[in-house]
């Protein structure tokens, strides 16, 4: 700073300079750390980012922003380091007693009653410091108004801007009076000549970002701020003349060193014809090239909607598609979002294969994110080595990293970037195993959720799109997402394309409406529009495999698409469509009548395998419900013995992985160059869990009703792979569907083709579990397609007839019912379409935009009404999945003194893990029905030998005796091993636990 920018009392404001502190003695290594000095700490740290993480896309932005090549770094690191401006007024510098005499000496004084009982934070009192300061020194309002959200929101929410005021209370004092706003000036343009501007003015951008860029940008300054703020690596320096960028740099560097950070491909070279052999052994199928030429002929970011059936490849597609879009536009990683735990496992070891494959150092740079991830082995081996444990779930604050505001030294996120317990690992660099950092890791394998959380209006939501922006986002089978997900995928989709993130969506069965819809939602974000509609400019794909692409011209004509669409690699499969109808016990049904019924249902399945598998075979069964699932293998069991094999969410996570890893082993896809090696009958009784990511190939399916997405999801599990040896009888792929009542016919059916086929003149009955999942307006479409098609051809051909078949039950067409059912079809639409709308009511007030606010110009006000479930206790899983709430507990036993594992090994007294039994223990983690879990929350803890555990000391314990018995919630519950999970009929007088 030259003394043309000092006052007339310019000594006066050196001295202030020289004792104003940022971090007090206890936070700062035992040295106060001057405020100038933390400033230009977090710029050099910014600067580090620039050089060694930043993708080439996000640099390229803040260049535009700041007017042109190379201009973005001095305007990244200014903007990092102005963050605690704020922290130059009485209401902070009074916080630290021993800093409050100091800056007193220095002339700088405040009337300690008012401020002290009218409290400012200083993230709020930053924003009103720039709005005095830059506007003087020439900035336009339209940068002033993006640049002091920025500074507001740094710990974590955005204010409006009424909020960032001082109190009128305070009449000044908590601002500060006399040499106050001079010495504010003076701290800004200080920092601002350590970065060399001229000026202050010189500082301004020439381009206001869009809010999606300002939201990244601010998770950006977070990440610089908290990685400055650590004390092992920034000690406190208390002398004014030892300050200046050079020293921020030093020790910055020393910073960067320790912590590890890697980059992802930086800027990755556009991959040539020959490199997809390269990356898979084999030359692309027509729809893999379809999608890759899709991608290159994009002109601008945008959506790829890639839709295909199982087993098409769209997975290495997607890989690739990723590749050509991260080279022409400059993402520097991918993060790949899976609809499940179980499903983000493979894709896992998928993604690190392939990077390795680009560059074998990345491949140890990938992170899996979801709540269970230590029980993934490729996981845990990347962090081997470790000391400590960096999956402890709170991390010093509670479940998601949430902290309280400022504590007393307003330093409110400390406990986040202050954990010295993480390990060194060959994995990710530590420091992205902390709360709400995963997505900042160069590449990233997590359940959807991750991509859901970024969009919700909760604290330092800015980090998580932070972790999205400047990558590729690949998200796999978004048909699953419900109506309730869904208002958070297309928020999410808005914020990425107005931030130009590459998005390529992934789908088997996607109804043309919600295609459009996710379409139109990237679209209008990418325009900042409230509202987008593609209309006719959009058109359906005349063919499957197809893809859509879509992005908004860089000459700003409008949207573009291209839709293009070939044929399958293989023929399509003839599938014989057979009813097994059964009787369906009413809602008013006793329950004596209700197990009449599955027993009579149970029978049915059992009689109809013994026929079909006299030669041998492998079936799968796949019911909608755990209870439906149970009780028939419990009579398949009398019948084919060892042969019968049980899968479903009730089996404790540890049984239930090694048996899904013997299903894969014995029905799955055949090793290279070994022919297949199947049982000779296998019955296979599975729930929900075998529609995705299930690889595995049976000779006959037998499923309940569903609708018809789902069902073609599972019927793409029917003669999946090639050069399998089928019996006779079984050569041809065949369903037979169940679960339903009212259709004329045989009720049990115990010979193939004995089904009846005439339609009844009712509306068919379903199981009360079925209606309650799915709702009775999909599942009575489903069935009059269904009743149909058995009456005309008998049979679907798939993949070819996948599209159509979506199409007709999830389309507006009136005809698809028979007349007879449309009032009570009308009545179904009716209920669905008021239910639809209150599940997006409901996920409505959780989105980061409110309706009317999705054309905003800044984040100021972003986080106004924030999350009333974003504080402790409660999880953002129930923030982006709508229904019941389910817990999950430990099982362990009780016998006599000693607890014991579900699988026998000895714990103490106490319930005391062992390190060699700590796998053993979690692996007895079981998730409740809802009915179970709300009781569950409120009783049951940990044992008190896992109180000081890192990753027990919040896991729920349910206690079994010898017999494997517990009472929870006026309900007999049992685990059997080979059943899971057994809950029984109500008892009362019990103690839950008991």
């Amino acid at each position: 700073m030259t003394g043309s920018h000092l006052p007339v009392d310019g000594r006066h404001i050196l001295g202030a300079l020289g004792v104003l502190w940022g971090k007090s003695e206890e936070k700062a290594g035992g040295t106060m750390n001057l405020l100038l000095s933390h400033l230009l700490d977090t710029a050099a740290v910014a600067e580090r980012l620039w050089e060694g993480f930043l993708a080439p896309a996000t640099k390229s932005m803040l260049d535009g922003v700041a007017g042109g090549a190379g201009k973005g770094r001095r305007l990244f690191a200014w903007l990092c380091g102005v963050h605690d401006c704020g922290k130059a007024t009485p209401a902070f510098q009074r916080m630290w007693p021993k800093g409050a005499e100091a800056i007193r000496a220095a002339g700088l004084g405040w009337h300690e009653p008012t401020v002290s009982a009218l409290r400012w934070r200083h993230d709020r009192a930053g924003a009103y410091v720039l709005r005095r300061v830059l506007p003087a020194a020439g900035w336009t309002e339209a940068h002033v108004a993006w640049v002091w959200p920025l500074v507001a929101g740094h710990h974590g929410s955005f204010p409006r801007q009424a909020a960032t005021n001082p109190p009128r209370k305070a009449r000044g004092e908590s601002a500060g009076r006399g040499l106050w706003p001079q010495v504010q000036l003076a701290l800004v343009e200080r920092l601002t000549a350590e970065l060399e501007f001229g000026d202050l003015l010189q500082v301004e951008p020439v381009r206001v970002p869009s809010r999606a860029e300002q939201l990244h940008l601010s998770g950006l300054i977070v990440m610089a701020d908290w990685i400055a703020s650590d004390e092992r690596h920034f000690k406190g320096i208390d002398r004014l003349s030892e300050v200046c960028i050079g020293e921020a740099r030093r020790r910055a560097a020393g910073a960067w060193e320790s912590l590890r950070f890697h980059k992802g491909w930086g800027q990755l070279e556009a991959p040539r014809p020959e490199t997809f052999r390269d990356r898979f052994g084999r030359d692309p199928r027509l729809s893999q090239t379809l999608v890759m030429d899709a991608a290159r002929r994009m002109e601008a970011p945008g959506l790829l909607v890639v839709e295909a059936p199982m087993g098409e490849g769209k997975t290495q597609a997607a890989f690739m598609a990723a590749e050509i879009l991260a080279a022409r536009f400059g993402a520097d990683g991918v993060f790949v979002g899976m609809p499940t735990q179980s499903t983000s496992d493979p894709m896992f070891t998928q993604v690190r294969d392939w990077v390795g494959d680009i560059d074998q150092r990345l491949s140890f740079q990938v992170a899996l994110l979801h709540g269970k991830r230590m029980f993934n082995r490729e996981w845990r081996d990347l962090l081997e080595g470790a000391e400590g444990d960096p999956e402890g779930p709170f991390g010093g604050v509670d479940a998601y990293g949430e902290c309280e505001g400022d504590d007393l030294y307003g330093e409110g996120v400390a406990a986040l970037h202050q954990d010295s317990s993480l390990p060194v690992s060959r994995g990710p660099a530590e420091w992205f195993l902390g709360a709400k950092r995963g997505l900042l890791c160069p590449f990233v394998v997590g359940t959807i959720d991750q991509l859901l959380f970024a969009v919700t209006r909760t604290k330092h939501v800015m980090l998580r799109m932070a972790g999205l922006a400047g990558k590729v986002v690949v998200l796999d089978e978004v048909h699953a997402a419900d109506v309730y997900m869904s208002q958070f995928l297309t928020e999410g989709l808005r914020w990425l394309g107005q931030c130009g993130v590459p998005v390529v969506l992934l789908s088997a069965t996607l109804p043309p409406g919600q295609r459009r819809q996710l379409t139109d939602a990237y679209l209008g974000g990418a325009a900042s529009r409230e509202e987008f509609t593609a209309g006719g400019a959009l058109t359906e794909p005349q063919g499957y495999p197809s893809v859509t692409a879509a992005w908004m011209a860089p000459d700003d004509s409008g949207a573009q698409f291209d839709v293009s669409a070939c044929g399958g690699w293989r023929d399509d499969l003839n599938v014989a469509l057979e009813l097994m109808p059964e009787e369906v016990a009413g809602p008013e049904a006793t329950r004596e009548a209700v197990l009449k019924a599955q027993e009579a249902a149970d029978a049915s399945v059992t009689a109809y395998l013994g026929l079909e598998l006299e030669q041998g075979g492998c079936a799968l069964v796949i019911r909608n419900t755990v209870e439906r699932a149970q009780t028939l293998y419990s009579v398949l069991r009398e019948e084919f013995g060892d042969d019968v094999l049980l899968l479903h969410g009730r089996i404790a996570v540890g049984p239930r992985a090694d048996r899904t890893e013997q299903c894969l082993g014995l029905l799955g896809p055949p090793k290279e160059g070994h022919p297949a090696q199947r049982p000779h009958r296998l019955i296979v009784v599975a729930t929900q869990l075998a529609e995705q990511s299930f690889d595995v190939d049976a000779d006959l399916l037998i499923t309940d009703l569903a609708p018809v997405d789902l069902l073609l999801q599972r019927i793409g599990r029917l003669h999946r792979h090639a050069d399998v040896t089928r019996p006779g009888q079984l050569a041809a792929p065949r369903v037979v569907i169940t679960g339903f009542g009212g259709h004329k016919g045989r009720q049990n059916l115990c010979a193939p083709g004995a089904c009846g086929t005439e339609l009844d003149e009712r509306a068919p009955q379903f199981l009360g579990g079925s209606e309650f999942i799915y709702g009775r307006h999909l599942l009575l479409r489903t069935a009059a397609l269904l009743f149909r098609d058995v009456e005309g051809a008998g049979a679907w051909a798939v993949p070819g007839r996948v599209p159509g078949l979506v199409a007709a039950v999830y389309g507006p067409g009136d005809g698809l019912v028979p007349e007879a059912w449309c009032e009570d079809a009308a009545e179904a639409r009716q209920r669905w379409e008021t239910r639809q709308r209150e599940r997006a009511e409901n996920a409505a007030r959780f989105l980061l935009t409110r309706r009317g606010d999705k054309e905003g110009l800044t984040l100021a006000g972003l986080h106004h009404a924030s999350l009333p479930a974003a504080g402790r206790g409660a999880g953002l899983d129930a923030v982006v999945r709508d229904g019941e709430p389910s817990a999950e507990v430990v099982l362990v036993i009780r016998e006599g003194d000693s607890y014991r594992t579900l699988r026998g090994r000895s714990l103490t007294a106490n319930g005391d893990v062992s390190d060699d039994l700590l796998d053993e223990v979690l692996g007895g983690t079981v998730r409740l029905p809802a009915s179970l879990s709300s009781e569950a929350v409120q009783t049951l803890v940990p044992l008190p030998g896992w109180l000081g555990h890192p990753r027990l000391r919040y896991s729920r314990a349910l206690v079994l005796d010898p017999q494997r018995s517990a009472v929870l919630a006026e309900r007999q519950v049992r685990y059997d091993e080979a059943m899971g999970l057994v809950v029984g009929d109500r008892v009362t007088g019990v103690r839950a636990g008991s």
